[in-house]
């Protein structure tokens, strides 16, 4: 979709906008991207820095470039969280990258799932995430590897295109579209035309800021449609037709702020044209003088969903979106579809829970066989770090439960170990401040001994940082990491929710846990709740209205 023409329209200042003619970069990313496309590192990286090794990699290619072809170079082992502000990015980096698989949709096949299994193993010794975003996240990366891992993976139809920079990222899906009867309508047709078109297009390969995507006819809303950068989400009109309702400017990190409903009713064929309008949109307008200030979500918090629609109308669709219905409540807050669900064609999906996302290259593969003995060979991510496996029959399901949970792969799962989250932290991330994934898992367990029969779900994200990568102000029980008196501690953060009440978590002024306290601290604040919640009350409302003393 072109730039809409301005003729005789003076350069502003401004916010940096190039609709307003101010195109001089702003800040060095921008820089950066102005001097070479970020998809042009890809020639780069196979014709050069493969032969020559990490100390040849060019500067800004190296901490900028790269990510657009899902390269970040991780954290330099044994760094603490309190030097991750102080030091120099090339102080905090090792020589090893994590590269990022982009599953848009979260869809996989047996084959696709052992390709990358095979990747973990061979050249990731064995480290492998699911991540909240749907993708799957590699470690121990040696710039020398990545063209045979990019060769290996596009053989099966993969590619780490655009996983990360400031470029249009993954699109979500529900992983069970087409699958489940009580969809409004399957969104996979709308998510291939959006790749297909447009993954690695240069139109959009120089965006403000990273831009996040979701679309899905699900009914449990189960991507997340209200912190996206842009969301499609399933209705039906007054005429009973099936389409979207296009939701803009959603985003956490340090400025959290949940997405607006445009108010339009786009119909299935028109979602790759309106995707990219509203994509164009923030190209074109979005503020790339600061970093902090480019999401679209700021740019909605100035305008308003009124004058994006109307600017999208008229300057980028060339024509009106008629009003359309909001979504519909969804019959359960739990996006995650873990458990035994009924397929449309009377087979099972079995969602099941790893630990925070973390999962081997070797269980990977495992996954793959499970999925090819008991269904068909179909697997998909979810965004809450879970998998799914799809197509098994009523005869086979307690027998693939079986083989799932004999590698600690759990289709019933405990409250804790089913809605616990937790980000990549100081293992490898060099924003991290705390270790998360490890302790996540540890706390998991001790809330599982502690407090067996708790059955109210409950969600516990631990962040190792303050960017929300695992979303710990839409948690009930949300922990960013810092450092508290020397250690790894947490503050924290209660009662956040995403759904038709949505809401930032409390968060508790001065209110700081160290690490080694955590599970203590959750075991008090659930004991009070089990204690004093009213009949039917969420955590998250009973978090709002508790004493601030008590939730300390």
């Amino acid at each position: 979709m072109s730039s809409p023409t301005r003729p005789g329209r003076p350069a502003q200042k401004g916010q940096g906008q190039w609709a307003l003619g101010y195109r001089e970069p702003l800040n060095p990313n921008e820089r950066m991207k102005k001097d070479s496309d970020g998809l042009d590192v890809r020639q780069r990286i196979t014709d050069i820095y493969s032969r020559t090794g990490f100390d040849g990699i060019d500067p800004g290619d190296l901490r900028g470039r790269m990510r657009w072809m899902g390269l970040y170079t991780q954290r330099a082992q044994g760094i603490p969280g309190g030097k991750t502000a102080v030091l120099e990015p090339e102080e905090l980096e090792d020589s090893f990258f994590m590269l990022r698989v982009r599953i848009d949709g979260g869809q996989l096949s047996a084959d696709q799932l052992r390709v990358i299994a095979g990747i973990s193993t061979e050249f990731g010794r064995g480290v492998a995430d699911v991540t909240d975003r749907q993708n799957v996240q590699l470690h121990w990366i040696r710039i020398e590897d990545v063209p045979e891992i990019w060769e290996r993976l596009e053989a099966v139809g993969l590619s780490t295109t655009e996983a990360c920079g400031d470029t249009p990222r993954v699109i979500l899906g529900c992983p069970l579209a087409g699958v489940l009867d009580d969809e409004v309508l399957d969104a996979t047709p709308a998510v291939t035309e959006v790749v297909d078109k447009y993954l690695g297009d240069r139109e959009f390969s120089n965006l403000p800021r990273k831009f996040k995507s979701s679309i899905s006819g699900c009914a449990h809303h189960c991507t997340n449609h209200e912190i996206n950068d842009v969301a499609f989400v399933g209705v039906r009109n007054a005429a009973g037709e099936a389409g979207y309702d296009l939701w803009v400017g959603g985003g956490l990190s340090t400025n959290p702020r949940f997405a607006e409903r445009l108010g339009v009713f786009v119909r299935p064929d028109q979602v790759s044209d309106v995707w990219a309008g509203v994509c164009a949109v923030f190209r074109d307008y979005g503020y790339r003088r600061s970093r902090t200030h480019a999401r679209i979500k700021f740019l909605m918090a100035d305008w308003g969903p009124g004058r994006f629609r109307q600017v999208l109308q008229d300057e980028y669709l060339h024509e009106a979106l008629p009003d359309g219905p909001a979504p519909d409540r969804p019959a359960t807050d739990q996006r995650d579809h873990v458990g035994v669900q009924k397929q449309v064609d009377g087979a099972n999906a079995l969602g099941f829970a790893l630990h925070t996302g973390r999962i081997g290259g070797e269980l990977l593969a495992t996954v793959a066989d499970i999925a090819e003995q008991y269904g068909q060979g179909r697997i998909r991510t979810t965004a809450d770090q879970k998998l799914v496996i799809l197509d098994v029959p009523d005869d086979a399901v307690e027998d693939a439960v079986a083989a799932l949970a004999a590698h600690d792969l759990q289709v019933r799962p405990s409250v804790f170990r089913r809605q616990t989250m937790a980000c990549t932290g100081i293992e490898f991330c060099k924003l991290a401040i705390v270790e998360t994934k490890g302790h996540a898992k540890e706390l998991t367990a001790e809330l599982e001994r502690r407090l067996p029969d708790f059955d109210t779900p409950l969600t516990i994200n631990v962040n190792g940082c303050p960017n929300s990568c695992a979303r710990f102000q839409t948690a009930d029980i949300g922990f960013k990491g810092m450092v508290v008196g020397g250690e790894e501690g947490f503050q924290v953060h209660l009662g956040g929710h995403l759904g038709f009440e949505s809401s930032i978590g409390r968060k508790l002024r001065g209110h700081k846990v160290l690490a080694t306290d955590t599970a203590d601290y959750v075991e008090r604040v659930l004991r009070g709740y089990l204690e004093h919640r009213t009949d039917g009350e969420s955590f998250a409302a009973y978090a709002t209205r508790a004493d601030e003393d008590w939730l300390r």
